[in-house]
């Protein structure tokens, strides 16, 4: 007649490391956290204690660095902290959207719809838009009847 429903038990941040290697992870404890890696894909998880990790910029693995996807708007690349740049191939598509599938599978994470499509770049560098992510604003001088006016662009 009385039902208890059992306590949610919280996983510890090593639990959940424990489980990524279950699930074939690479795992390498760091300072603060750890890094993880599957299929030539990285990750830097973080422990926050009690709440559920956070999961760093995944990307491909590019000599010792993680190369972090960027939308190019003609071609997506992977680009180094260091500066490196080089061009994300399918295969390489393929597995780092698998790795971030299979990371927030083995953290018991939400895997939303849109994310679940395709691999997503949280970074979009478009070429033919000269400067216009790095937040330089512009003036435009236009001619009127009466001269030369200018006006601010945004």
């Amino acid at each position: 007649m009385f039902f208890r429903r059992e306590k949610a038990k919280i996983a510890s941040f090593t639990d959940r490391l424990d489980r990524l290697r279950e699930f074939g992870f690479a795992v390498q404890s760091a300072s603060g956290g750890a890094s993880v890696g599957k299929h030539g894909c990285l990750a830097q998880i973080e422990d926050r204690g009690d709440a559920t990790p956070g999961i760093g910029k995944a990307g491909v693995a590019i000599g010792k660095e993680i190369g972090h996807l960027v939308n190019g708007g003609y071609q997506q690349f992977f680009i180094t902290p260091s500066g490196r740049k080089v061009a994300a191939l399918a295969e390489q598509l393929r597995a780092l959207h698998d790795f971030q599938e299979d990371l927030k599978e083995a953290l018991g994470l939400e895997s939303l719809y849109n994310t679940s499509l395709g691999t997503v770049s949280n970074e979009h560098i478009y070429d033919r838009v000269e400067n216009r992510d790095r937040g330089v604003k512009k003036t435009i001088v236009v001619n009127t009847p009466h001269g030369p006016a200018s006006e601010k662009i945004w």
